[in-house]
């Protein structure tokens, strides 16, 4: 009995050394992107959606919990705003996201801090170009690392196909309200 332990106790350190090693050569990025043209001028889009607090009007995930707890510090529609969540449903979490960077009536970026169920910081932006005077092609994307040894996580989750749909049907929200 003792040695079947012994032999399963060497094949699970075996797994493991093998798990690990894969994740220190895996991929640690993701990156998704999201992008819908609208019948609205560009500068009316931007200045919808620069407006964090108008996020929860459109976003998948702000629609997760309608009893979440928000909290907004600054400015809204400012480098430095900051739109913080709460909520009991596991699927929405807790966190913030700030406004990082905007480049007038082009692009909006974000730094996403997520603390429960899980830490971690990622990278978002929205872009907006000019199809032509009346239609707006509008890019939702997020980015990040997940750090070693849990970056092995990459090779069995989609993280495009997780994230893209909920991308995507905050797109379809923006483009609803906006074509209004």
């Amino acid at each position: 009995m003792k040695k079947i332990l012994k032999i399963a106790g060497l094949i699970l350190l075996f797994l493991i050394v093998i798990m690990l090693l894969v994740a220190a050569f895996a991929g640690k990025e993701y990156s998704v992107e999201r992008e819908v043209t609208m019948n609205s001028p560009k500068q009316v889009v931007f200045d919808f959606a620069k407006y964090l607090k108008n996020q929860n009007k459109y976003s998948v995930w702000a629609k997760i919990d309608p009893n979440m707890k928000t909290e907004f510090r600054g400015t809204d529609g400012t480098v430095g705003f900051v739109s913080g969540w709460d909520s009991e449903n596991k699927n929405a979490g807790r966190g913030e996201q700030e406004i990082t960077g905007i480049e007038e009536g082009t692009r909006i970026d974000y730094e996403l801090r997520f603390y429960e169920p899980m830490k971690s910081t990622d990278k978002a932006f929205m872009s907006f170009e000019s199809v032509n005077d009346s239609v707006t092609s509008v890019r939702w994307g997020i980015y990040g690392k997940i750090k070693y040894p849990m970056n092995l996580s990459l090779l069995f989750m989609d993280m495009d196909a997780m994230l893209g749909k909920d991308l995507e049907g905050g797109l379809k929200n923006l483009k609803l309200i906006l074509e209004k």
